[in-house]
């Protein structure tokens, strides 16, 4: 009889945000991975499954980016979608998760970097990413101002992506932050939010390929491409005699 699967311990944390964007510090978090619990970034399966399988069909070629060692992958072969690829650019995990899921072949991991796919053009009618792009992002100065290699975390997404695929984002980033990176018109797809889980809540975004962006949408992706507005002058009400004071108040 296997011996039991060694609880997760709690990761080690990093230093510095930005460290969740290097290769080392994932390789050094995932070292024992193979023989340890897997770790769900924003739920498991079950918390979003209710929203995630009405999108997907059996014979969808599904992409999933940042895997860790997350069983999101075993789990949709379970539920009936076989055809998963999983990449992550760190070496370590990738080996962990071919060594656990070794009794199921048509498993695919591949070491990649989600920011430079090596797939072709059109390759799968699925992406699926759970908390990459909050690793990636987190090294940006603040979330308003996002830098040039921020701006283009999902092109390679849109790219890999066929006529009609989806492209489904779990994060914990609201839609204040997150629509400006999703709502640009070049990727061609409409952009849909919802929230899954219990107390807290985190954030799904459907993305489908050939849809269209609302206008509304087109405005607040339009942000990421302009500095934040300095903020206003604060209003000093000295003379709360007169009711003209009114006229000071921005609202």
């Amino acid at each position: 009889m296997a011996s039991p699967r060694a609880p997760a311990p709690q990761p080690e944390l990093p230093e510095r945000n930005f460290e969740y964007r290097q290769v080392q510090y994932w390789d050094q978090r995932y070292r024992g991975a193979a023989d340890s619990a897997p770790y769900e970034w924003f739920g498991n399966f079950s918390s979003f499954r209710a929203l995630l399988e009405p999108e997907l069909r059996p014979e969808d070629r599904i992409l999933v980016l940042g895997c860790g060692n997350s069983a999101l992958s075993y789990e949709l072969f379970l539920g009936g979608f076989p055809n998963v690829t999983s990449v992550d650019y760190s070496s370590v995990v990738v080996a962990a998760m071919q060594a656990r899921y070794a009794h199921v072949p048509k498993l695919r991991w591949e070491t990649m970097d989600a920011r430079a796919l090596r797939f072709s053009s059109g390759s799968f009618d699925v992406v699926l990413e759970k908390g990459t792009l909050d690793a990636l992002l987190a090294g940006e100065r603040d979330p308003w101002t996002v830098s040039s290699e921020g701006v283009h975390t999902v092109d390679q997404v849109s790219r890999v992506l066929v006529p009609g695929g989806r492209f489904i984002s779990m994060t914990s980033a609201g839609p204040h932050f997150r629509t400006r990176h999703y709502a640009q018109a070049h990727y061609g797809w409409s952009l849909r939010h919802a929230t899954y889980g219990s107390g807290f809540h985190f954030h799904l975004y459907l993305m489908h390929k050939g849809g269209e962006l609302s206008m509304a949408q087109l405005a607040q992706g339009a942000q990421i491409f302009s500095p934040p507005s300095p903020p206003t002058s604060p209003c000093f009400l000295q003379d709360s005699d007169h009711e003209d004071f009114l006229s000071t108040i921005q609202l």
